[in-house]
């Protein structure tokens, strides 16, 4: 049986591409903690993004109130879309209080109905912070039934919780400190990340 690849956070990761709004990515603790690649990029529970079997997987951690992460996400939507060989999870750290944890979970509900895109594109197309009822209202707006959305959260709750948790702790382990961050292959990225800075990335991961 073939050994899962793992990720040790202090001689595996390199932190690089700090911009504006970064904070810098370095290991915190004396113990040295190993995650596995599939537990980063492809959790059975996450939706997929881009090229569902691309060769490279770019995991992107991030908050829906962040605004280095709305900034930069049309910027790394047009880089997967050129491409065309990349599968983008954007994974769920909601870091900056009860709102974003109320939009990631409604987003991941409205996955289960086709609504996880539109989901995503309303919250991250506005500048900054967001209450509920301007979750609620980006959402309605977008065409995502926020009622069917809700339902859907509650029906698997522990499904969802468990991803949000599962990616919590990847966080943790791998010495986040902020977002957005990147996984890339075998590199953290911190901060905002240019399109040049992508290709760069990627071809390093795929080098």
């Amino acid at each position: 049986m073939k050994e899962p690849t793992m990720i040790n956070r202090r001689s595996f990761l390199t932190t690089t591409g700090l911009g504006a709004g970064a904070l810098l990515v370095l290991p915190t603790r004396s113990r040295a903690e190993t995650l596995t690649a599939d537990a980063i990029f492809r959790d059975p529970d996450q939706p997929v993004l881009g090229n569902p079997d691309g060769d490279i997987t770019i995991a992107e951690f991030f908050d829906y109130q962040c605004p280095f992460c709305k900034k930069d996400h049309p910027i790394v939507e047009s880089f997967v879309k050129r491409d065309g060989k990349i599968r983008l999870v954007m994974k769920d750290w909601p870091i900056f209080g009860p709102p974003s944890l109320y939009a990631s979970q409604l987003v991941l509900g409205a996955s289960t109905f086709g609504g996880y895109r539109k989901g995503l594109e309303a919250l991250m197309d506005t500048p900054g912070r967001l209450t509920d009822d301007e979750i609620d209202k980006l959402l309605t707006d977008a065409g995502v039934d926020l009622a069917k959305a809700k339902a859907a959260y509650n029906a698997e709750k522990t499904r969802w919780d468990g991803l949000l948790a599962r990616t919590s702790g990847q966080a943790t382990a791998l010495g986040l400190r902020g977002t957005p961050a990147f996984v890339i292959g075998h590199v953290i990225y911190s901060g905002l990340m240019d399109d040049d800075a992508l290709t760069k990335a990627v071809a390093k991961a795929r080098a």
